[in-house]
């Protein structure tokens, strides 16, 4: 059991730095689970800072994300791991122009909405998040799964929970609230199932009792990251 060969994963990370501390943990802790406590999976982290996001240049996003990729890829990651959901924004960009793939979040969630067979997804985030094609759109055409998201203003204050309260670490009742109503306007437009498609969403609804399967992106991201890297898929 001495000799591993395990493949190495790029994290791309900084958006923000907390979703990323979560990446990193549960990655070593879901392979720890497989491997053993004693050993981990070799990766290479690379934070860019969250102000290129919110800064909103959709080509300086791109360039930024390319750059850091093809750093990723030179010093020897056989993977890119985006350690958050928005910035997956630049992958149609990004992935021609690299030879590695990108492990993407949207078909981690994707794969496990197939295992539960779900056709009909409510997406929970951030407002690029919901109403990006970047998550939605490829669970379209590569799974076939249709996505329905919340209506008028609450995308906006849904918004304004997760940049403003959740990505802080803040944790209130009346987040809480709102997102239980919107799970169940989502159910009643004909969800089967609940994206929670931010890293703090699934923190936020820790032992929250809903009667459709909520699936929680990063840490089906996460697995999806350690199955390559031990070349388990």
């Amino acid at each position: 059991m001495s000799h591993h060969s395990f493949k190495t994963l790029g994290l791309i990370g900084g958006t923000s730095w907390h979703s990323t501390i979560v990446y990193y943990r549960l990655i070593n802790e879901l392979a720890s689970e497989v491997i053993g406590p004693a050993l981990n999976p070799p990766l290479i982290l690379h934070s860019i800072s969250i102000e290129v996001m919110r800064g909103g240049d959709r080509q300086r996003i791109n360039q930024t994300y390319l750059e850091t990729s093809q750093k990723l890829e030179k010093a020897g990651a056989d993977a890119i791991v985006i350690c958050a959901n928005t910035p997956h924004m630049v992958v149609d960009f990004v992935a021609p122009q690299i030879k590695i793939p990108f492990l993407h979040i949207a078909d981690a969630t994707g794969k496990e909405a197939r295992r539960l067979g779900l056709r009909k997804l409510g997406l929970l985030g951030n407002r690029p998040t919901m109403t990006g094609s970047f998550i939605s759109g490829r669970l379209k055409s590569e799974f076939d799964i249709d996505s329905v998201i919340p209506e008028g203003d609450h995308i906006g204050t849904s918004h304004e929970y997760v940049s403003k309260e959740l990505t802080q670490g803040k944790f209130t009742d009346e987040a809480r609230s709102f997102y239980l109503e919107r799970m169940q306007e989502l159910k009643e437009q004909g969800a089967d199932g609940i994206i929670l498609g931010c890293t703090e969403l699934p923190i936020l609804l820790d032992n929250t009792e809903f009667d459709l399967p909520m699936l929680a992106t990063t840490q089906l991201h996460a697995q999806m990251a350690v199955d390559f890297a031990l070349g388990q898929k």
